[in-house]
């Protein structure tokens, strides 16, 4: 079900105010995914974004973990201090989509939607600073280098949030599969914590045809990773989550040599930080073990990324309750479910209460897909959603 061409809400004024503008933020959209940005190397969209937001009156601080921006629009007596977040980076993905406003950027691609959260954002920003309806303090936060885990980090370990305070924080992330425009609402654990593990498994190399000469790391990399499901199907209670993905794996060149050694690459998920801490032990100690078994050693590089990311239950019921008044009962999800794939807003939600939520992009092609583009069509409820919110949190008798 389109819910946007089913329940129009033509006498909505924000509907009817970001309607007037809406065809120039697509436009900026189509900008933005013709000239995408990797991690921390954002300096065009951060530059069009602050412009865009100082011409409308905001207070705009840029340089925050490189490219990152904050921008501040106070109004009114009210003491609360809401931010609203969007990230800005694009993803090292050759685009195959054959758009007419496909990335111009070889290797670069706009494959997870940023440029459409950024374009949600600056078309809800607009609306606020020329009809807002707040008393109080309105922080958006434009973060680079989302995409590596690490730019949420940085401008926290910035002072983000000390030169920036809020009292809740917000951001939300399109999801294809969901019905466009759908909003989807998660208490508690909402995405995963990834982690990363570089094994390699060193042996004794030689000729494919004398196998007894040799220590075969081949092998024995084949029964660890046979025997890294135990771990999920057999240390991790039934009842909980957990992913643990060989990605990679790379030995020898030739048919008939047994290499030296084997390196695998392996990603791991979870919900909750007592399975993720389990990971961490179980793995590495099984690497080692299944490689002595065969006269091998492992080496193992745990590197850990992100925590899971946690909703706050109090802000994400008044977040679905503003999708409700706003938007309908039909604009939200019912069965929305946790998503394994992980969010570096994660450390936003450690620093500050908050939540994370979903809007539909319809049956597109999945994120990460050289395939991908972001659905224009969510831009205006998404937007209108923002604007809500930020004015429903933003009341005097709240303050």
């Amino acid at each position: 079900m389109n819910i946007i061409a089913q329940n129009p809400r033509s006498n909505d004024p924000v509907e009817k105010g970001i309607a007037a503008y809406l065809d120039e933020i697509i436009a900026l959209r189509h900008d933005l995914h013709q000239y995408p940005e990797l991690a921390f190397q954002e300096l065009r969209t951060s530059k069009l974004v602050a412009s865009r937001l100082s011409s409308w009156g905001y207070e705009v601080a840029t340089g925050i973990a490189g490219t990152g921006i904050v921008a501040t629009l106070r109004r009114g007596e009210g003491k609360k201090r809401i931010g609203i977040r969007a990230d800005m980076d694009a993803l090292p993905i050759e685009e195959a989509t054959g758009l007419a406003y496909a990335s111009s950027n070889p290797g670069v691609m706009h494959a997870c939607g940023h440029d459409g959260h950024t374009s949600i954002l600056l078309a809800a920003a607009r609306y606020l600073a020329e009809s807002g309806n707040f008393s109080g303090t309105l922080r958006l936060i434009f973060q680079p280098a989302e995409e590596i885990g690490a730019g949420a980090r940085k401008m926290i370990s910035e002072g983000l949030f000390e030169r920036f305070p809020v009292d809740a924080v917000f951001g939300l992330h399109n999801w294809p599969g969901v019905p466009t425009g759908q909003f989807g609402f998660v208490a508690g654990p909402a995405m995963a914590s990834v982690d990363k593990a570089i094994i390699k498994i060193i042996g004794k190399g030689g000729h494919g045809a004398e196998p007894h000469r040799t220590v075969d790391p081949v092998l024995a990399s084949a029964s660890f990773i046979t025997a890294l499901q135990s771990v999920v199907s057999r240390n991790v209670d039934p009842q909980e989550m957990a992913v643990a993905t060989v990605g990679s794996i790379h030995a020898g060149s030739a048919s008939n040599v047994i290499p030296e050694s084997v390196e695998m690459q392996l990603t791991m998920r979870a919900f909750s930080e007592t399975v993720r801490q389990l990971l961490r032990e179980r793995i590495p100690a099984l690497a080692r073990a299944q490689a002595e078994s065969f006269g091998a050693e492992a080496e193992v590089n745990y590197r850990l990324g992100f925590p899971a990311l946690v909703n706050h239950a109090a802000e994400t019921a008044f977040a679905r309750d503003v999708a409700h008044g706003a938007l309908g009962p039909a604009a939200i999800e019912k069965d929305f479910r946790p998503r394994t794939a992980s969010e570096d807003f994660a450390f936003m939600l450690q620093a500050n209460p908050g939540s994370y939520l979903f809007v539909g992009n319809g049956d597109s092609a999945p994120l990460h897909s050289a395939h991908y583009n972001f659905n224009d069509a969510i831009i205006a409820p998404a937007a209108r959603y923002w604007v809500r919110l930020a004015e429903t949190f933003l009341t005097d008798d709240n303050g």
